[in-house]
């Protein structure tokens, strides 16, 4: 008998250069006719979210704007998102941004018709079940970097203030019944920030097709995923306004995102806390982890990593040629080798290392992540010893 599994793929895309041209209807078709639009404050100064709420009020859809969005978003940021929602008399969400302004949107859709407190939706357990799913407001998600793939998630990532943990808040209908990934809206992205959200897409791929669970979809996406990554990430990084290399990224952050559902791991077990404590962007902190994870999870994973390899297109296919070739990228794209730039002080390990072993992705690590195996691979990140 096969195995016995769910399978999920349910998101509207409209994918390719100019489609942002279409938000409007993408907002009328999903019943949406007085959006809050949600983006982060360096985004909003921007003259593509000016235009975005200019062409919509033109097809009498009037468009308010929340940009009180930075970088790991708080429990505060969605409290704030929600206030403006209701204050607004808004119907839905347009979500515009990397993954803070994502994460921040899902998360304001999900709260603002619920009297439920944020942190009760945790992803643990069934605690999606706590809110009314009539009254989670409809999602128009716009990607404008290429690496976190939130917009075809189901989740969002929020910090706690009090606690200083990042949560994961989960509901089925947070994920966005629309997307548009156009890939002129990331011709501007620097390329230290194409690198960083290029290197989290691929976390994303590489870790889904490391999960043990069985689900052939997500392991063709993901290895798929890895191979665009190969092939158009440094194009991007060196050429911003290379259109073809922009829009296969899009197309890989997307596939990461949807292989996830699968499940992720240690690279993520150990970004988590450190950008809760650091504060610091999420892509570098997985690159940084990459490699020790990967050796960490030899013994679980090194059939799997041949098959990346061969897909890659690696000479002489193995988990070593695999290895040399994510050390190899790191290097090109200047990503430092150890988390001491990360600002990771070793008389914070026990902390964060408990909280790497609590986190939601450890559990689908292909090898057990407890506390001390967290705390030695931090050692490890620290020292730069392979």
């Amino acid at each position: 008998m096969p195995p016995s599994a769910d399978w999920n793929y349910p998101t509207q895309i409209r994918f390719g250069a100019g489609r942002i041209a279409e938000l409007a209807d993408a907002c009328f078709t999903i019943g949406i006719k007085r959006p809050l639009l949600i983006t982060d404050q360096k985004l909003a100064e921007l003259s593509m979210v000016r235009e975005c709420i200019t062409a919509n009020e033109a097809t009498s859809l009037p468009t308010g704007l929340f940009s009180d969005v930075k970088s790991n978003p708080t429990g505060k940021t969605v409290e704030k998102g929600v206030t403006a929602y209701r204050e607004g008399n808004h119907d839905g969400i347009i979500t515009l941004g990397g993954g803070s302004a994502m994460d921040v949107g899902k998360a304001v859709a999900l709260l603002a018709g619920q009297t439920t407190p944020l942190w009760e939706f945790e992803d643990l357990g069934d605690n999606w079940k706590r809110a009314d799913a009539r009254f989670i407001a409809p999602i128009v998600a716009v990607p404008t970097t290429s690496g976190t793939g939130s917009e075809t998630g189901r989740a969002a990532i929020i910090t706690d203030e009090a606690e200083c943990i990042k949560k994961v808040i989960f509901h089925p209908r947070m994920m966005p019944s629309a997307v548009i990934c156009d890939p002129e809206l990331v011709v501007s992205l620097p390329p230290r920030l194409t690198a960083a959200t290029g290197m989290d897409a691929l976390a994303h791929c590489l870790e889904a097709y490391s999960v043990s669970s069985f689900h052939p979809l997500a392991d063709g996406i993901a290895l798929e995923g890895m191979r665009l990554i190969s092939e158009y990430l440094p194009g991007a990084v060196n050429d911003g306004t290379n259109i073809k290399a922009r829009g296969n990224m899009m197309a890989a952050a997307l596939m990461g995102s949807t292989a996830f559902q699968k499940g992720l791991g240690a690279i993520h077990s150990l970004s988590h806390p450190v950008g809760a404590v650091y504060d610091v962007h999420h892509g570098i902190a997985n690159a940084i982890f990459m490699p020790y994870v990967l050796i960490f999870n030899r013994s679980a994973i090194s059939e799997k990593a041949i098959l990346i390899a061969r897909h890659l297109g690696l000479p002489k296919p193995s988990f070593n040629a695999l290895l040399d070739w994510v050390l190899s990228l790191r290097a090109d794209f200047s990503i430092p080798h150890t988390a001491q730039s990360l600002g990771l002080l070793e008389s914070d390990l026990d902390l964060i290392s408990g909280m790497a072993a609590n986190d939601p992705t450890a559990v689908t690590n292909p090898v057990t992540l407890d506390a001390k195996a967290a705390r030695q691979l931090y050692e490890q990140s620290l020292t730069g010893k392979l």
